[in-house]
């Protein structure tokens, strides 16, 4: 057995500068490639520091849509840095990533970001923490903090020599000479490579000629990829790893091994397959229960499983009284014909698309079909777009509203169905033409409309709160003095 570096996963709530203190530490510019500044991937890099040992870094989104992402983050790492604003404090991400760095048991440091903002207090986010049952040392606990800032660089080598400090405590080890197993953080479909997964190595070593297997899937490794992207021979532990020419889209979040012979992989991968499902490239979503519901049907693709988990779990929050989603085909990869074709045996189905492209065939096949391909790069603005079609598509219907309340004080005549009375509006506004219920001891006994209304012996047309009127209600109830006159309106919602 030998020390092996730690695995970081770097975690907070969105624009607190997570990916900016990972861009600085790699001295990269991933921020400005992230659509819109936020990760929208679990990605994992390695970097070496001046005395040669190494820490591996997990970067995962901040919004609540990924929060399947980032347990599996959480799953993946030894240690973890809580990044909290010096501007901001806590928000409600930062208590729900804390949350999942307690539910794995991952000892932790806090990184107080932009302490280089003017607005940025120290002792106030110290405090912020307290509150909220995080004690950090100086305040109540013993959690590491350092203050930082991305930005400029200052006090991020301190963060660094804290993490290796933690790692140290800790005594991380592996065995080097062990076929490498460890955890997959992201899968995709490359359109050029085939299904692909982005892992970190937690034991032993991935070498090319042996074969990988994880939950249902296989596949031979003929070429092994760093996490640049480089071809390598092979790869040791805490080292991110990129795996390609899987058979089907193995799961996030489960474990990978590395088997000399075929065959003991293909039996791992079918034993696993057994105990979780198998995602792949196109399957059923989710159902959802929609008894006297109409159905808003979807077609969802998305580059990554991860991807595809945030925006499923999205779409499933938004339903509405009378319209629900239902997700009846999901995948990963571009948007195919075999998707538009199933938009169109299911009529008024839309096809969305998160981070990924649409084939021509289909783009074409949609065009002539009239089928809606709608493509977004932002979480928040496929979820904006799902809760608009909600809303526009839900089934109107007509429904009562009271919109005032009279008591009848005298009753002057009757003629037929035909009543004048004399009464006082107690509650909202009586109209004329409006539809009434009369109300006698709580209950309902009859209905009525208001066919004329007078106030000091001029016509009007509504009378308000506090009034007193004389008015001509039609309906084949007598009406009698102690009565309560409900005039209801029809509204369209």
């Amino acid at each position: 057995m030998q020390p092996r570096p730690p695995v970081v996963g770097i975690f907070g709530h969105i624009d607190h500068g997570k990916s900016t203190l990972l861009d600085y530490i790699r001295k990269s510019n991933v921020v400005e490639k992230e659509v819109g500044g936020i990760t929208q991937h679990i990605s994992a890099y390695e970097v070496t520091r001046p005395d040669g040992r190494k820490i591996t870094f997990l970067d995962t989104p901040g919004h609540e849509a990924f929060i399947g992402v980032r347990t599996k983050g959480a799953d993946a790492a030894d240690i973890a840095v809580l990044v909290v604003s010096g501007e901001d404090g806590v928000k409600p991400q930062t208590l729900e990533v804390y949350k999942h760095i307690q539910e794995a048991s991952l000892p932790f440091i806090v990184a107080v970001s932009k302490m280089d903002k003017t607005n940025a207090d120290l002792d106030r986010t110290k405090q912020n923490l307290a509150e909220n049952n995080i004690y950090v040392e100086g305040y109540g606990g013993d959690i590491s903090c350092v203050p930082l800032s991305a930005k400029t660089g200052s006090r991020v080598d301190e963060l660094l020599d804290m993490i290796i400090l933690q790692a140290d405590v800790l005594g991380l080890k592996a065995d080097p000479e062990a076929p490498g197993s460890g955890i997959i953080i992201e899968s995709k479909l490359d359109p050029k490579r085939g299904i692909s997964v982005v892992a970190v190595i937690k034991n032993g070593t991935v070498r090319k000629g042996m074969f990988a297997a994880s939950s249902g899937a296989v596949t031979p490794l003929r070429y092994l990829l760093d996490a640049e992207g480089k071809q390598v021979e092979e790869l040791s532990f805490s080292s991110p790893i990129q795996i390609i020419g899987w058979n089907t889209l193995p799961l996030s979040g489960r474990e990978f091994k590395t088997f000399l012979k075929k065959d003991e992989a293909q039996e791992y991968a079918e034993a696993f397959a057994e105990k979780g499902r198998t995602l792949s490239t196109d399957s059923q979503g989710p159902t959802l229960e929609s008894e006297g519901s109409t159905i808003l049907p979807l077609i969802i693709k998305a580059d990554t499983a991860g991807s595809l988990e945030a925006a499923e779990s999205q779409i499933t929050k938004f339903s509405r009284e009378r319209i629900v989603p239902k997700i009846i085909l999901s995948g990963v990869g571009p948007v195919s014909e075999h998707d538009v074709k199933s938009a169109i045996s299911t009529p008024g189905t839309l096809v969305l698309g998160f981070h990924t492209k649409v084939d021509p065939a289909a783009a074409a096949l949609a065009e002539r079909s009239d089928v809606i391909i709608s493509l977004f790069d932002l979480i928040y603005e496929l979820a904006d777009k799902v809760k608009a079609l909600l809303e526009e598509k839900e089934p109107r219907i007509e429904v009562e509203e009271v919109s005032g309340k009279a008591k009848v004080l005298k009753l002057f005549s009757t003629d037929k169905d035909k009543q004048v009375l004399g009464a006082r509006v107690l509650e909202g506004k009586i109209g004329v033409g409006a539809y009434v219920r009369i109300i006698r001891r709580e209950a309902e006994i009859g209905k009525g409309h208001v066919r004329e209304l007078q106030q000091a012996k001029v016509k009007t047309s509504e009378v308000l709160e506090g009034s007193e009127f004389g008015g001509l209600i039609e309906g084949k109830l007598e009406i009698a003095p102690g009565d309560v006159l409900e005039a209801v309106v029809k509204i369209v919602k």
